[in-house]
């Protein structure tokens, strides 16, 4: 059956992970940096017991220094602390420095092994999903997770790391003082334990948001042409218009939600700063805690609420952050289902052993009705055959399962006796050719678009290639662009034109000489005398060539040695070119 693979990335939640168990799902990203990342844990840790170290300084010097004006003392403890702060400030910026070539190297990686596993996705994956939304995947979602290791990944962790050593430092002081100090602290963790999953859909949202305005202006300019054909500009701007409010309304309810918590946590800081300076007086007064100490207090207690705000203020990118890392997940997780069957499993008994079988073969698209419904056929080396039926008859998706774009819902279909499931996909590659009736073009000349993917020739030179082409019958065909096989194609081969584009893919695909060649209305935008000149070159295949032709017009397939009907679930083997010709025009049902 196949396999839904609609990206959504709207089911994760992780509603119960604390910061730490947030922070450990980054951790996969970051195997192979555990040099950079020890280095940068001893620069946090040095960074960590400057902070720790400086108010236990003033308050002695206060009580000890100052209070018996031994002013040497003063200025003793005073370089101690500049060197305090010295160290700190090194250690800030090795860690920056370390984690700011972490993050570079992780989005590398990252946009390497989301490329790969795309590469590794069938076909029906490309069909179910909008190119703007992956392209924003790629680009927007992993450069938020580039942010976040860079710029607030070594805070975050640095400021828990800090307030946990402060924490522990205030209570050894003074248990009581440091107590009702941190009692605010719990509060606003608990409220950002149940606040955050609000803060992250939001930011999930806008996440979605721009993937679908980018899906829009890609869909929107790959079409410009015919939207400027049919002069509705104005469609154009109005779907422009609709996207770009949606992503605006979605963004500014990300702000909002990601910067509740910066007032929620000036707050608490302030109270805590309030508790400790009435409670540490009270303290002063019963002869329990120093001046000295008492100051030195007030600086842990800012020193732990300080980073809590920059929490606060770094939280919505540390959300986005988790939003992105759910998109770009989701993409990962996905696994094909078209495997590889071993040879050994699965064989055909027919001899002659026909070029390719059908056997029982059904099809349908996720949450589709039937296209193929247990269709049995078979075809002999060397022969061609035309598929034709109306529009909508299942002649593109029955070439498509031939190429292995797309594998049956049950059944199988056998390559030269074996199971097409058991070629891996170079051998495939290199035995079945598809022509395309809109094909694509890459950047760059024709001469690269011929030779595309082809290994055999790899090795060669320009003049030895060029000899090839001349061999194969390609150079009336290449004389009808200007600069031959120099001659430039940019932008998805938008600067020449559809006929030329299908010239080219002919070549390509003939190129290979495969066992059998697929074409899908291959020479519907060719004129008359291009067409004669392709079907000589198709008549220098190897005879051993099955060629299986869909085509609308009669004089393509007038020469075929077997025609098939294919219509509403099913195929039948035509007699004729009149017997195709009146199922056509009947619009018989094949059962």
């Amino acid at each position: 059956m196949p396999t839904n693979y609609q990206l959504n990335a709207s089911e994760t939640d992780h509603r119960g992970d604390s910061v730490i168990g947030s922070v450990r799902r980054f951790v996969p990203f970051l195997k192979g940096e555990e040099p950079a990342l020890y280095l940068t844990l001893v620069a946090m840790l040095f960074s960590s017991l400057t902070a720790l170290a400086a108010p236990v300084v003033i308050g002695h010097v206060i009580d000890t220094g100052i209070a018996t004006h031994d002013y040497r003392q003063v200025l003793t403890f005073s370089g101690v602390l500049l060197v305090i702060f010295l160290v700190g400030s090194y250690a800030s910026y090795v860690q920056n420095k370390s984690m700011g070539g972490v993050g570079r190297r992780v989005l590398f990686g990252l946009r390497n092994t989301i490329f790969a596993k795309l590469q590794e996705l069938p076909v029906a994956f490309f069909n179910q999903n909008r190119a703007g939304d992956l392209i924003s995947r790629i680009n927007n979602d992993t450069d938020k997770l580039n942010q976040f290791f860079w710029q607030w990944l070594v805070q975050l962790v640095g400021n828990l790391f800090l307030m946990l050593g402060i924490g522990i430092t205030m209570l050894f002081l003074s248990f009581e003082l440091g107590f009702f100090s941190l009692l605010p602290a719990f509060g606003i963790v608990i409220v950002t334990r149940f606040v955050s999953p609000w803060v992250k859909r939001k930011n999930l949202g806008s996440l979605k948001s721009l993937g679908d305005i980018s899906s829009d202006i890609q869909q929107s300019l790959s079409h410009f042409k015919v939207i400027v054909a049919f002069h509705r500009l104005d469609y154009f701007r109005k779907k422009f218009l609709e996207s770009n409010e949606m992503n605006f309304s979605a963004s500014v309810a990300s702000g909002l939600a990601s910067n509740v918590f910066l007032p929620l946590y000036g707050f608490a800081s302030n109270l805590a700063q309030l508790v400790a300076l009435c409670f540490g007086l009270y303290l002063v007064s019963q002869g329990d805690l120093t001046i000295g100490m008492l100051i030195g207090f007030q600086i842990y207690v800012v020193n732990f609420y300080s980073p809590l705000r920059q929490i606060a203020s770094m939280w919505s990118s540390f959300q986005l952050a988790l939003a992105s890392l759910d998109r770009i997940s989701e993409v990962l997780k996905m696994e094909s289902d078209m495997i590889r069957l071993e040879p050994s499993e699965v064989a055909s008994l027919r001899d002659p052993v026909p070029v390719m079988e059908f056997k029982d073969v059904s099809f349908h698209y996720p949450d589709g009705k039937n296209v193929l419904n247990g269709i049995d056929f078979s075809l002999e080396k060397g022969k061609t055959y035309a598929l034709v039926g109306p529009t909508w008859g299942g002649k593109t998706t029955t070439a498509s399962i031939m190429a292995r774009l797309y594998d049956p819902s049950s059944g199988a279909v056998f390559l030269d006796g074996r199971d097409l499931r058991t070629y891996d996909a170079d051998e495939r590659a290199q035995k079945i050719g598809f022509i395309l009736q809109e094909p694509f073009l890459f950047s760059g000349t024709i001469r690269d678009n011929v030779f595309y993917g082809n290994g055999e020739f790899s090795a060669c030179s320009e003049n030895e290639r060029d000899l090839v082409l001349e061999n194969m019958g390609f150079s009336k065909l290449l004389a009808r662009f200007d600069g031959g096989l120099d001659a430039k194609v940019a932008n998805g081969g938008e600067t020449v034109s559809l006929g030329q584009r299908q010239l080219i893919a002919f070549m390509r695909a003939v190129l290979r000489k495969p066992e059998i060649l697929i074409l899908d209305e291959a020479t519907a935008n060719i004129d008359t005398v291009t067409e004669q000149l392709l079907e000589t070159i198709l008549d220098r295949l190897p005879a051993s060539t099955t060629k299986i032709i869909i085509a609308h017009r009669l004089n393509t397939i007038k020469n075929a040695d077997g025609i098939f009907f294919v219509n509403a679930g099913g195929i039948v083997s035509a007699d004729s070119m009149e017997t195709a010709l009146e199922m056509l025009l009947h619009g018989k049902r094949v059962s």
